[in-house]
C-alpha cells in the first residue's frame, strides 16, 4: 500500500460520526413522502397493463366526475415538438400513442385524497389495440423481430442492421488475429446476465406545485436536483430558472434516482388543479414494474492466452437492451470489460437494443458488472485450463499507470498490481475448504466521473463554516466534505457544517453519479475553504500592517510567516471572523468547475462459497472486498461502500431478474418475489483499504462507490465452479440453474 506516502492528517483519515445520524435514526429526517403542504393533493397513476399497445382511447369522464377529484392528465396536457433525450423523458413519463412496456403511465389522476386518487385512476377507461411484443435481448435483435419504434436508431447504426437496433459502436487496436494466432490456448465463450433492479428502500416520492404563470416548486427524492429541473422543465415546455428543485433526504440511490420517471406529472397536475400541490408516491409494485432497471446482455467473449499466462488478444461482442428506449449502457460495458489487463490486441463492438421493458436507469458501475462477469469468467476457465493461478495471471498482465486503456486512454496513478498485492497475501486466500467448497477471484474497474460542480463555503462569526454543495448525501458525503474542510481550515470537525441545497443556492451541480461527490464536490469545498483563508490572511495582514504574502495559515489561525514579517500573536480564525463586519464585511469561499484529475478506480475480490449438491443452493461462506480508495477520508464509510456493492453483486449473482411472462408481463414486481439478499443471507463482508494518492485531488481521494459491484458476479461464478465443477455463464445462478449445471457436468 502507498499509505506512507501522505502527509499525516489530523483530521482525514479518521471516524467521527457522521452528521446527519442523529436526524435519521431519530426519524427526524425528511424523504420524499415526508414533504407535506397546504393544500396538497394526492396523486395516482394509469398504468398499461400490456407490454406492447396502441392506446386507441382514454375516457376520464367518470373519474373527473367524482366529488374530491381536481384533476386529470394525458399526454395531450404535454408539449409536442419535443426530439432526441427530451422526447424519450416525456415519452416514458406518459405515453403517447403507444404503450410501450408493461407499467408504462398513459394518465394520472389528483384528489383530495390518495384513496380517492386511486379509486379514480380505476375509473379511467382505456382502450388499447395489443401489438406484437419482444422483451429479450437476443429476439429482439432479430430482424424479424416485432419492431418497437420505427427510426429510433442513431447515425452510428450500420445500414440493413435489424430495426430494433438504435445503436452501435465499434473499437479497439492492434492485429488480434495475429494475436490469436500467437496464443497456445484460445477459448470463446458466451454469456448473459438479467436485469436488475437497484433495489432502493425508498420508493420515487415528489412533491410537485406549477403555476399557471409558469413558475413552480418541487420537492423531491433525487440524486441530483438539477437534473430533475433540467429534465422536467424540457418535457413540460417551461423555463428552467421559473423552477425551483429542493433535495429531501434520499433513502437510496445507486443510480436509480438520477433521472425522471413520474416527476412531472406531478407538476402538470399541479398546473391542471389551479396551482395546488400535488404529492405523488410510487407504489413498490410501481417502482418495479416502470422506473429504471438496469439493462439485461448477451455477450460473446474470446481470449487468445500463452501457456505462461500471458494474453495475447482478446475480442467481445456485447449486445444489451435498455427498455423501450435508447440508452443501455452497453460502451461502458465495453470500457471496462478488459480495462484490468493489459493487451496487444482487443477489439469491441456493441450493440443497444431496444425491447419492450421500462427504460433502463444507470446502476452502480452501469455495464461494467456485466463486463466482468464475462471477462473473468473466462480468464478463469483459462487459468484452470492451464493449470495456472488466476492470481498471478492477473497480476501477470494488470495494467499500470502509463499503461494504455484497452478502450483507448493511458491510465494515470493507478492501484490495481497493489490491490492484486494485498489480496494475496490477505488471510483468506489460504482458508482451508470442504466438500462442495470453492473459492473464486476477480477483478474489477470503474472509471469514475468529476461533472460540473459549484461549492459555496462561508464562515460564520463564531469561526465555524457552513459549506453549501449541490450533491445529495447518499454514501456519507456530508462527513467526508465535512472532514476535508475542516482539515483545510484547521478547525475541528463538529464546527463544519454541509448542507445539500436547492437549485436556486448554487450553479448547476451533476447528480452525486460516477462516483463523484467526495471527489468533486470534496475538492471544491477544499478550493472554496481555501479562498477564504487567503481572505482571512489579508485581513491579519491588513491588522498587522505588513504585506499579505508575509502571512501564512496553520492550525486555524493566520501567522506571521517567518521571523523578518514581524512578532504578531497568532490570529485565530474565530477572531478574524468575529470582526468580519468591520474588516471587509462577510467571509466566503465559491468554487466552480468541471473537476479534472479523477482518479480510476480497481478492486479485487475474493469469495469462498458451499454449493449444497442435492438443491444447487449457494451458501456465502467468506468474503473480502480489496480496493483501492486513494485516500479515505472517513475508512467507515469507504468500508460501507465496499460491502454494499459486494452485497448488491451477490444478489445478482445468485437470485436477482426481472421474470417476464409471454405477454410481457413483469411476474415479480415485490420484494417477496424479487429477491434482494438479506442480513442473513451474507457473512460478514471483510475489506482492505488501498491507499494509492490520487494526485489529481487535494486528499488523494479517487471515487469508490461502484467498483465494488463489479468484482462479485464472476467471483461467485468461478468459485461455484470450483466447489461443483459447473460453469454457470447465465445469471442469476440461482438453485434450480446451479442444480441443473451440476447434473450436466457429471454427464
Amino acid at each position: 500500500m502507498a499509505k506512507d506516502e501522505f502527509k499525516e492528517f489530523k483530521l482525514v483519515g479518521t471516524r467521527p460520526n457522521r452528521p446527519d445520524g442523529l436526524d435519521k435514526v431519530t426519524g427526524r429526517a425528511r424523504y420524499g413522502a415526508d414533504i407535506s403542504a397546504p393544500g396538497m393533493l394526492f396523486a395516482a397513476v394509469v398504468r398499461s397493463p400490456h407490454a406492447h399497445a396502441r392506446i386507441v382511447k382514454i375516457d376520464a369522464s367518470k373519474a373527473e366526475a367524482l366529488e374530491g377529484v381536481k384533476a386529470v392528465v394525458t399526454r395531450a396536457d404535454f408539449p409536442t415538438g419535443l426530439t432526441g433525450e427530451d422526447w424519450n423523458l416525456q415519452e416514458n413519463t406518459i405515453a403517447g400513442d403507444v404503450a410501450l412496456y408493461d407499467g408504462h403511465a398513459v394518465a394520472a389522476v389528483a384528489a383530495t385524497s390518495a384513496l380517492l386518487a386511486q379509486d379514480a385512476a380505476r375509473l379511467i377507461e382505456v382502450e388499447y389495440e395489443v401489438l406484437p411484443h419482444v422483451t429479450e435481448v437476443d429476439e429482439a435483435i432479430k430482424p424479424d423481430a416485432p419492431v418497437i419504434r420505427q427510426g429510433a436508431a442513431d447515425a452510428t447504426v450500420p445500414e440493413g442492421s435489424p430495426p430494433n437496433v438504435v445503436r452501435y459502436m465499434e473499437f479497439g487496436h492492434g492485429d488480434v488475429e495475429a494475436g490469436f494466432a500467437e496464443a497456445d490456448l484460445v477459448m470463446e465463450r458466451s454469456y448473459k446476465t438479467e436485469a436488475t433492479h437497484q433495489g432502493y428502500i425508498e420508493p420515487h416520492a415528489c412533491l410537485g406545485q406549477l403555476g399557471e404563470d409558469g413558475k413552480g416548486e418541487m420537492w423531491v427524492c433525487t440524486q441530483g436536483q438539477w437534473f430533475i429541473r433540467k429534465m422536467c422543465t424540457a418535457v413540460l415546455g417551461l423555463d428552467a430558472s421559473q423552477l425551483r428543485v429542493t433535495p429531501s433526504e434520499i433513502g437510496g440511490g445507486f443510480g436509480g434516482k438520477t433521472t425522471i420517471f413520474m416527476e412531472p406529472l406531478s407538476l402538470a397536475l399541479s398546473r391542471k388543479a389551479g396551482g395546488r400541490p400535488v404529492k405523488l408516491v410510487m407504489s413498490r409494485a410501481e417502482v418495479l414494474r416502470a422506473t429504471g432497471p438496469t439493462a439485461s446482455a448477451s455477450m460473446d467473449v474470446k481470449i487468445g492466452m500463452k501457456k505462461d499466462g500471458s494474453i495475447t488478444a482478446a475480442n467481445a461482442e456485447f449486445r444489451m437492451q435498455g427498455g423501450a428506449f435508447p440508452g443501455a449502457p452497453v460502451d461502458m460495458a465495453l470500457y471496462c470489460a478488459f480495462a484490468s489487463y493489459k493487451l496487444p490486441a482487443v477489439h469491441h463492438v456493441g450493440y443497444d437494443v431496444l425491447a419492450n421493458r421500462p427504460k433502463c436507469a444507470a446502476y452502480r458501475a452501469p455495464g461494467s458488472p456485466m463486463g466482468a462477469f464475462a471477462v473473468e469468467s473466462l480468464v478463469d476457465e483459462m487459468c484452470r485450463e492451464l493449470n495456472l493461478d488466476p492470481l498471478d495471471v492477473r497480476l501477470k498482465n494488470a495494467v499500470k499507470e502509463g499503461d494504455r486503456a484497452s478502450y483507448g486512454p493511458k491510465f494515470g496513478s493507478i492501484g490495481l498490481i497493489e490491490t492484486l498485492e494485498a489480496t494475496k497475501t490477505h488471510p483468506n486466500l489460504s482458508a482451508p475448504l470442504g466438500p462442495n467448497q470453492g473459492r473464486g477471484i476477480a477483478s474489477g474497474y470503474w472509471f469514475n466521473h468529476g461533472g460540473e460542480t459549484s461549492v459555496s463555503m462561508a464562515i460564520s462569526e463564531d469561526g465555524t463554516a457552513q459549506v453549501s454543495v449541490g450533491t445529495p448525501d447518499i454514501g456519507g458525503s456530508r462527513a467526508s466534505i465535512a472532514l476535508m474542510t475542516a482539515e483545510t481550515l484547521g478547525i475541528p470537525y463538529e464546527d463544519v457544517r454541509v448542507n445539500v441545497v436547492e437549485t436556486g443556492a448554487l450553479g448547476v451541480n451533476e447528480p452525486t453519479h460516477g462516483s463523484r461527490a467526495t471527489f468533486a464536490s470534496g475538492k471544491a469545498a477544499v478550493e472554496a475553504a481555501t479562498h477564504a483563508i487567503k481572505e482571512m490572511c489579508r485581513r491579519a495582514a491588513n491588522e498587522w500592517g505588513i504585506d499579505e504574502d508575509a502571512v501564512e495559515w496553520v492550525d486555524g489561525a493566520a501567522q506571521p510567516a517567518g521571523p523578518n514579517a514581524g512578532k504578531f500573536r497568532p490570529m485565530t480564525i474565530a477572531e478574524i471572523a468575529s470582526k468580519m463586519g468591520s474588516t471587509g464585511g462577510p467571509i466566503s469561499g465559491h468554487h466552480e468547475s468541471v473537476p479534472g484529475g479523477v482518479g480510476a478506480s480497481f478492486g479485487t475480490h475474493v469469495v469462498d462459497v458451499e454449493v449444497d449438491p442435492e438443491t444447487g443452493r449457494t451458501t456465502i461462506l467468506r468474503y473480502l472486498v480489496v480496493q483501492d480508495a486513494g485516500r479515505a477520508i472517513h475508512p467507515s464509510y469507504v468500508e460501507g461502500q465496499y460491502q454494499g456493492g459486494a452485497a448488491q453483486g451477490i444478489g445478482w449473482a445468485l437470485n436477482e431478474e426481472y421474470v417476464y411472462d409471454k405477454d410481457g408481463h413483469l411476474l415479480n414486481p415485490v420484494f417477496l418475489d424479487y429477491r434482494v439478499p438479506v442480513a442473513s443471507d451474507l457473512p460478514m463482508i471483510d475489506t482492505v483499504i488501498v491507499e494509492v494518492p490520487n494526485p489529481g485531488h487535494p486528499y488523494g481521494v479517487r471515487g469508490v462507490g461502484e467498483t465494488g459491484i463489479t468484482p462479485p458476479l464472476p467471483a461467485i461464478a468461478n468459485a461455484i465452479h470450483a466447489a461443483t465443477g459447473a460453469r454457470l455463464r447465465h445469471l442469476p445462478m440461482s438453485p434450480p440453474k446451479v442444480l441443473a449445471a451440476i447434473k450436466a457436468a457429471k454427464g
